[in-house]
């Protein structure tokens, strides 16, 4: 169960990530999506979105393998 559970902490922002990309690559082709009422914000969105999602994850990941002693030892609890 703890598994799945972690599974779902990985998966929705990288779900997240994922739509800042979309939403920065029809930006990109000038497709305005309907919610959103400009393309700066379109922008915007989309990298925060991206940044969040992968930055989460990202830091999921680290805190996992410093837990299992995977990382570098300057990374390394003292």
């Amino acid at each position: 169960m703890s598994r799945i559970i972690a599974l779902l902490i990985v998966l929705i922002p990288g779900i997240m990530a994922a739509y800042g990309i979309k939403l920065l690559r029809d930006l990109f082709f000038g497709i305005l999506q309907p919610p959103i009422p400009s393309l700066l914000v379109q922008f915007i969105l989309g990298v925060l979105l991206f940044i969040g999602g992968l930055g989460f994850t990202a830091g999921f990941i680290f805190y996992r393998d410093r837990k299992h002693n995977k990382v570098q030892k300057r990374f390394s609890k003292r």
